[in-house]
């Protein structure tokens, strides 16, 4: 453990304190980790964040590396082999729910109003990054307004397993919003 002050949430484990300390909260442009944590986030729905994060590896073999142009191929084969897959979660609906949003994130990347994700995404706060000032961990929301509309338009597309609360995650992660409290080393 170093002397560095951190959010508690990430204090259980070292897996935890390396994804906060090089990961968590800072502004993510790559359309491969914004596939990543979008997969990632949606497994976690209902669990903890570390059961998702001690299975990432597993999620990056069983769903070709966060590929979503693979993913988006995957058929019913496919699924029933994941489904006994002992590395992720067997979760039939979260499993489906990758394979379309593959394909839905395929369609963004089409789209010529965006080009990409990282435009479509970030377009919610031109480009900008939400700083908030928490003191505390209690403070921190689990869903805001604009998590709802995010959320919003991303089932009016077609993706499934993004309500707000896994967005406001999504949000999180991939930096859209600084979360960090105000007297860790990563605000």
């Amino acid at each position: 453990m170093s002397d560095k002050t951190r959010c508690s949430w990430c204090l259980k484990s070292k897996l935890y304190q390396d994804y906060h300390d090089n990961e968590w909260g800072i502004p993510v442009h790559s359309e491969d980790t914004h596939f990543e944590f979008l997969l990632l986030e949606t497994m976690q729905a209902g669990l903890s964040w570390l059961t998702i994060l001690n299975r990432r590896e597993g999620y990056r073999d069983a769903f070709a590396n966060f590929n979503p142009q693979i993913i988006a191929q995957y058929d019913a084969t496919k699924v029933e082999l994941l489904m006994q897959d002992t590395k992720i979660i067997r979760n039939r609906l979260k499993i489906q729910a990758a394979i379309s949003n593959a394909a839905q994130f395929l369609k963004i990347q089409q789209n010529r109003d965006f080009g990409s994700f990282d435009s479509y995404i970030w377009s919610f706060t031109n480009g900008k990054v939400i700083k908030n000032h928490w003191k505390n961990l209690n403070q921190v929301p689990i869903t805001t307004t604009l998590s709802d509309k995010i959320s919003k338009d991303m089932k009016q597309r077609g993706f499934k397993f993004v309500g707000s609360t896994t967005i406001y995650a999504h949000m999180q992660a991939i930096g859209i919003v600084n979360d960090h409290i105000v007297d860790c080393f990563r605000y």
